[in-house]
């Protein structure tokens, strides 16, 4: 039986192979929104076999599908979860305590537990992560940003016990094109800003990444999937100013893309989204 008064929203694009878990381990809630932006696999027939209520929506970015998911849920606080993710029974019992006591806070933070080639990050970028996704959607919205969104609240914010595990089942060729695509966003974002390049900050921005992660909070210590998850992280921080340098150079002419991206290429928070810095 439904303990929590609360919609758990789950935007997806063909999302078969994860979908039957993540709505199993958000059954607990009062409501499971699924926001579909165009399967072509079976994750709609399965989410409804679920019980969950599915909307077909054409994808308009990841902050507005989130921002509609959220608008379109039956009550009004909502948690946000990916279809690579999995709530455990730690975090379950929490958040129904929260309720059971009353919920006397406007939003609360989760700690997702990041997997990468097969191991769980518990050091540098991949673990503690901390991240804003149960709230009362009368005092938050999603940011705007192009990727790597979030929840902007006003209001009191708490913490929740309990792992948010993440358990992306993509392939390294497969991380590699998604980061491709998501450093494009980033500097088309940062150029419509109003934000510029420099030598120091392509020089300066990896470098300082790979201490303040690898280093400083003992990325190391996971051994080759933290080597791994790092070096990407840190060519991604390099790529993103450089490909903004690019942009100077063209003027602000779009840079080539070979995919539009939706959740069938990526989504926010696949194999710990890398942090901008």
């Amino acid at each position: 039986m439904s303990t929590v008064p609360a919609t758990a929203t789950i935007i997806v694009r063909n999302e078969s192979r994860n979908i039957v878990e993540c709505i199993n381990s958000v059954s607990f809630f009062d409501e499971v929104l699924v926001v579909d932006s165009g399967s072509i696999d079976d994750t709609v027939a399965k989410a409804n076999q679920l019980g969950a209520r599915v909307i077909v929506n054409q994808w308009p970015g990841f902050s507005r599908q989130r921002q509609f998911a959220t608008e379109n849920a039956s009550n009004d606080w909502v948690f946000s979860i990916d279809a690579d993710e999995r709530v455990s029974d730690e975090l379950r019992h929490a958040i129904e305590q929260v309720f059971k006591d009353g919920t006397k806070l406007d939003g609360y933070q989760i700690n997702r537990r990041n997997y990468f080639m097969g191991q769980a990050l518990a050091h540098g970028e991949g673990y503690p992560d901390w991240l804003l996704r149960l709230f009362h959607r009368g005092r938050a919205e999603w940011s705007h940003d192009a990727v790597h969104e979030r929840v902007k609240l006003i209001g009191r914010i708490g913490k929740i016990k309990g792992d948010l595990n993440h358990r992306s089942q993509e392939s390294l060729a497969a991380y590699f094109h998604k980061q491709n695509m998501y450093t494009s966003l980033q500097a088309k974002s940062m150029w419509e800003s109003g934000r510029r390049s420099s030598l120091l900050k392509i020089a300066a921005s990896p470098t300082v990444r790979f201490l303040k992660f690898y280093v400083m909070r003992l990325g190391f210590l996971d051994g080759v999937p933290g080597l791994v998850h790092i070096a990407i992280g840190c060519f991604s921080s390099f790529a993103k100013y450089a490909k903004l340098r690019e942009l100077e150079i063209n003027g602000g002419a779009d840079l080539p893309e070979d995919d539009p991206i939706s959740p069938v290429v990526g989504k926010a928070g696949s194999i710990n989204p890398q942090r901008q810095s």
